[in-house]
C-alpha cells in the first residue's frame, strides 16, 4: 500500500533538485495513478479534466504583455517622477494609503492589485520615488526593504480582506472543509468574523509602515533637514 504515496517521494525529490515544478507534479500524478492501478488513459482524462476546471487560473497571464508595454514605455518611471513632486509623500504614507484601499476593494471583492499587475510596475516606483525625494541616495540594504514592504502590503490587504466577501473563494473554501466536518457554517458568518481581523490589519499595517518612515528619518536626519529647508524655500 506505501507504494502508492511513491508521488510525494518524486515530489520532495524533484523540489530538493529544484527541476521543473509543472513536470514534477505531472510524474508525481502519473506515478501514484500507475501505482494505484489505474491505466494510463484514464490518468490523463483525470489529469485533462483538473486542467480545464482551474483553466481560470491561467487568466492572470493575459496581463502579462500589457504590463511588459507599459513598463517598456516608462510607467515606472513616470510613477516614480510624479510621487516625488507631492512633498508630502513618504514611503510609509504611500503604503500605508494602497493597504487601507487594497484591504477595503478586497472585503467587497473588487481586484485592483496583485505583485505583478500593480505592485511591481506602479506602487513600488512610487514608493522608491517617495524615498528619493526625501533621502536621495539611500542603501542598498534599505531598498531592499522598501521592496519588501511594498510585498507586503499586497499580501496584507489581499489575504486579510478577502474573506469578509461573501462569495470568495476562501470563504467558500472554509464553508466547505468546515461542513464536511460536521460543523454547519454560512459564508455570511466566516465574513463577520473576518471583519474584525481586516480592521486590525490595517492597523497593525499603518503602524509597522510609518515605523519605517521613522526609522528612515532617523538614518538619514541630515538628508531630511535639507529637504525641508528646500521645501520652506521654494
Amino acid at each position: 500500500m506505501m507504494i502508492k504515496l511513491v508521488g510525494i517521494l518524486i515530489i520532495i525529490i524533484g523540489f530538493m533538485m529544484k527541476i521543473d515544478t509543472i513536470a514534477v507534479v505531472v510524474v508525481a500524478g502519473i506515478a501514484t495513478g500507475l501505482a494505484a492501478g489505474m491505466s494510463f488513459n484514464e490518468i490523463m482524462t483525470i489529469l485533462g479534466g483538473a486542467f480545464v476546471t482551474n483553466r481560470y487560473m491561467s487568466i492572470f497571464i493575459i496581463s502579462l504583455p500589457v504590463i511588459g508595454l507599459l513598463e517598456r514605455y516608462g510607467l515606472r518611471e513616470r510613477a516614480a517622477y510624479l510621487i516625488g513632486k507631492i512633498k508630502s509623500a513618504t514611503v510609509g504614507r504611500l503604503t500605508s494609503l494602497y493597504l487601507i484601499i487594497r484591504t477595503i476593494a478586497a472585503m467587497f471583492g473588487l481586484r485592483i492589485g496583485g505583485h505583478v499587475q500593480f505592485i511591481r510596475p506602479l506602487i513600488l516606483p512610487m514608493a522608491e520615488g517617495a524615498a528619493t525625494s526625501r533621502y536621495g541616495d539611500m542603501d542598498e540594504a534599505d531598498i531592499q526593504t522598501i521592496k519588501g514592504l511594498e510585498g507586503a502590503v499586497e499580501n496584507y490587504g489581499n489575504f486579510f480582506g478577502q474573506n469578509f466577501f461573501v462569495a470568495s473563494g476562501g470563504v467558500l473554501l472554509i464553508v466547505g472543509v468546515m461542513n464536511e466536518q460536521g460543523y454547519p457554517v454560512e459564508a455570511i458568518d466566516v465574513a463577520k468574523a473576518s471583519l474584525p481581523v481586516a480592521l486590525i490589519i490595517m492597523l497593525i499595517g499603518t503602524l509597522q509602515f510609518l515605523y519605517y518612515d521613522k526609522k528612515f528619518d532617523r538614518k538619514y536626519i541630515k538628508n531630511v533637514r535639507d529637504y525641508k529647508n528646500t521645501s520652506e524655500n521654494s
